[in-house]
């Protein structure tokens, strides 16, 4: 819950934070919570070093003009 409430100060004055219990709330956002520290007894474990292969896909940028890149780019000074 605290973690959520620093990741949410600028919205301060417009929400009200409600606490729902769990045994309610039955439907939790996994992405709410902590993720599991990679070990053998974890069920998504990963052995270091076991060669995990990503798939990387290409984007296709050339329809995006200049202008828009330059946006981006004054956004971030």
């Amino acid at each position: 819950m605290l973690r959520w409430h620093i990741v949410i100060q600028e919205y301060r004055g417009n929400m009200t934070i409600v606490h729902k219990a769990g045994n309610i709330h039955k439907n939790a956002d996994g992405l709410s919570r902590w993720a599991l520290p990679n070990k053998p007894e974890n069920p998504s474990y990963v052995p270091t070093g076991a060669g995990t292969q990503i798939l990387i896909e290409g984007i296709n940028i050339t329809d995006v003009g200049t202008e828009f890149f330059e946006e981006v780019r004054e956004s971030y000074k």
